[in-house]
């Protein structure tokens, strides 16, 4: 979502400039706008568990678009909600560099810009644990977490307003399945286009990795619904964008390619 300059802009900027989280690369305590020195443009992600699928994913986007992200002098940061295990974790698999991922134990950076928590049923007898795994399957289903059946399904039969995900040459490994070439996709509808299962393939491969290190991924489950958002600001410190994750796999405003808001 495209914003004006306001008072809450101004606010969220000075709320990051000010916060403070353990930074994966060192394990010390480090503003989380360190280093940030008049960038063309900050990216700032909050993200929900570093074990959420949709960080992964999110990741993945940055790691494929990262020269034109360099090109155009975008600093980014990203705070997620883990311990130094999970961050050192997370950026091996994805390649997301150490030095720009803080964390945050108990998601005190979401409950302090409002990010939405998730579905909350509270119901007796169960621990906080228990209920935030209910909640979580309740939102894998699409209660209280709008469009996620949907771009579910999108994964499966292929997306031709999305770009092709992988090169025919490449090979994905890390799945239950065999490896399995990129070329494979095009008898499911051709080239140049997100294929159909493409997308499931990739999300396939993101859900083996985390579910083989559920615990280093996850060391508390009691934040599992917890979602995110995304705020670009100007060299200035303006929100010129900001979306706020409203549900599982809703991590960007247009899920086709989640970075177009930034070229």
């Amino acid at each position: 979502m495209n914003i004006q300059a306001s008072s809450n802009s101004l606010n969220i900027y000075s709320i990051l400039s000010q916060t403070q989280r353990l930074r994966v690369s060192d394990g010390e305590i480090k503003p989380v706008l360190d280093g940030c020195i008049s960038p063309s443009k900050l990216l700032v992600l909050i993200w929900s568990q570093l074990g959420d699928f949709d960080n992964l994913e999110y990741a993945w986007w940055l790691q494929r678009e990262k020269e034109q992200i360099a090109a155009r002098g975008i600093i980014i940061r990203a705070i997620g909600i883990g311990d130094r295990n999970s961050g050192l974790k997370f950026c091996e698999y994805t390649g997301f560099p150490q030095e720009w991922l803080f964390v945050d134990t108990k998601a005190e950076i979401h409950s302090i810009l409002g990010l939405y928590r998730g579905l909350s049923l509270q119901l007796p007898l169960l621990s906080s644990s228990q209920k935030a795994w209910l909640n979580l399957m309740l939102m894998c289903a699409g209660i209280g977490s709008p469009g996620t059946l949907k771009e579910v399904f999108r994964g499966y039969k292929g997306d031709k307003k999305a770009p092709q995900l992988i090169a025919d040459e490449e090979v994905v490994r890390g799945t239950p399945l065999p490896p399995m070439k990129g070329s494979f996709f095009q008898a499911a509808g051709g080239t140049g286009f997100q294929r159909p299962f493409e997308l499931a393939t990739l999300r396939l491969r993101n859900m083996t990795e985390v579910l083989s290190n559920w615990s280093t991924y996850v060391p508390d489950s009691s934040y599992l619904t917890q979602r995110g958002g995304t705020f670009l600001f100007d060299s200035q410190g303006t929100l010129i964008y900001e979306h706020r994750d409203r549900g599982i796999l809703g991590f960007a405003e247009n899920m086709s390619n989640p970075l177009s808001f930034l070229f």
